[in-house]
């Protein structure tokens, strides 16, 4: 799950890097392409003003009284005799300091208003462009230009146009509005497949993931599946760690055999031993060297397990059938406490459960817990089996359960210590239930002791468990 949530979080950063990169590109392809088509309107709408600027320039006469006089019916848009239309024109005489006499003449779409402009000096035929305000307090692009009649030579006019930009803000307006509705769905577009192409890029990891997911619950004991050919070699190495683990485990558990058997050769010599001189006469020697003897192979047996345990319990790809192995403890305790006539109940999932573990270690742990409750329980044991329900990772618990005297809580904090007995009337050496909670331990599991409800001792494993699926428990008890 934490690659799962590594990958997760990596497509978060990509996806959320894209669609930065994605907004801040947009956005500047946006004021870019704004920024154009206003440009472009402006200078289309200087270019009308420029020629209507040129048309009243070249109408431009003085009359008798040498008086300038344009015609306004030799102009063809019918906006200047239009009040307030949003087109005008004005022309002022240029007195000899290069101030100007407001007014001289002016269009009729003027009404009773002027034009202000600016104090500033032109050159003759020199063209002005700036923005000013005009009739009704309206936007206007002016356009003034200096020029001087032949006949009067010493007289400087400014002629000046002004045109409303209420309709060219409101086409750029409008423009900008249709871009960014585009751009916003362009923008839609472009995550979207920035989406599927960021999921289709990470789909291996999703890929391996499973493939971890199935290892790790005991499906299978190597990656499997098909990869691209960029990461193949990633889960090659990964294969080649894990078959690697895998030989060193066997070699580890090859070299513990053979401790064990150089170990209990001797040890069985001296039981050998022992028991012959008990044979011929009673030595207190020789019972001291058969009782240490068993216990030293108790001993073994348990710093081996551990050992073996130590070495193999994160070894990937761990898968042992529960059903198989409390199906042969049963028959063999049946066998070895055949005298008691005690009833061995078990209680098994529908479904198979699987054991994330060695066979051996189950069998250790279920052994010593199913042992001692047939030498306690009066008449019957009752071992149940059932996955626990929405666990991650996958656990197991088995309830071991006897009719016995039980345990007072004074001695359930004690009883698994190594060594301990609290009854020495019945055979043993103290170490079952310690060499239990060590496998247990070794295993990230739990054992709790607790008092069954009917007087005996109920002992509960909690254990990693390789599930194929979800099994339910049943209630129904068979004789094993």
């Amino acid at each position: 799950m934490k690659l799962w949530h590594r990958a997760a979080s990596l497509r978060f950063r990509l996806l959320a890097a894209t669609l930065v990169a994605l907004a801040l590109a947009l956005l500047l392809a946006g004021v870019l392409l704004s920024g154009l088509f206003r440009d472009h309107v402006m200078r289309q709408f200087e270019t009308a003003l420029t020629q209507q600027l040129d048309q009243l320039t070249a109408r431009l006469e003085l009359d008798a009284a040498g008086q300038p006089l344009i015609d306004p019916r030799a102009l063809s848009d019918p906006r200047w005799q239009k009040p307030y239309s949003g087109l005008y024109w004005q022309l002022d005489r240029v007195s000899g300091d290069g101030l100007s006499r407001v007014g001289v003449l002016r269009s009729r779409s003027l009404w009773d208003t002027q034009l202000s402009l600016l104090a500033d000096e032109l050159a003759d035929g020199a063209l002005h462009v700036h923005q000013g305000r005009g009739p009704l307090d309206a936007p206007l692009l002016m356009l003034e230009r200096k020029v001087k009649i032949a006949e009067q030579s010493a007289a400087r006019w400014r002629i000046v146009v002004a045109s409303d930009m209420q309709e060219v803000t409101g086409a750029v307006d409008s423009f900008n509005g249709v871009l960014a509705a585009s751009l916003a769905v362009l923008l839609v577009l472009l995550a979207l497949a920035a989406l599927a192409q960021v999921a289709l890029g990470l789909s291996p990891l999703r890929a391996m993931q499973r493939a971890l997911a199935d290892v790790h619950e005991g499906r299978t004991q190597r990656l499997q599946g098909r990869f691209p050919t960029e990461v193949q070699p990633l889960i090659d190495d990964f294969n080649a760690v894990l078959d690697r683990n895998t030989e060193v485990v066997v070699r580890a558990r090859t070299q513990a055999g053979n401790l064990a058997h150089a170990l209990k050769t001797p040890l069985s010599v001296l039981d050998q031993a022992a028991a012959g001189t008990l044979a011929v006469h009673d030595s207190e020697l020789a019972r001291l060297v058969k009782e240490q003897v068993g216990l030293s192979r108790r001993h073994i047996d348990w710093h081996l397990a551990r050992a073996r345990v130590a070495a193999t319990q994160r070894l990937p790809g761990q898968r042992t059938a529960v059903g198989p192995v409390i199906a042969g403890l049963v028959r063999l305790m049946e066998r070895v406490h055949a005298a008691r006539g005690v009833a061995i109940i078990v209680q098994a999932p529908d479904a198979p459960l699987f054991f994330a573990g060695e066979e051996q270690d189950l069998q250790e742990m279920l052994g010593n817990l199913l042992d001692n409750a047939c030498k306690w329980a009066r008449s019957a044991v009752m071992i149940a089996a059932e996955p626990v329900m929405g666990s991650a990772p996958p656990q197991m618990q088995i309830h071991i359960e006897d009719d016995g005297p039980g345990i007072d809580a004074v001695h359930l904090a004690s009883v698994g210590a190594r060594g301990v007995r609290l009854d020495e009337s019945v055979p043993g050496t103290g170490l079952g239930l310690a060499i239990v909670q060590d496998l247990v331990g070794l295993y990230g599991g739990d054992l709790s002791l607790q008092p069954a409800a009917g007087g005996g001792l109920r002992a509960s494993l909690r254990l990693p468990a390789a599930l194929a699926a979800d099994a339910g428990t049943v209630g129904q008890s068979v004789r094993a």
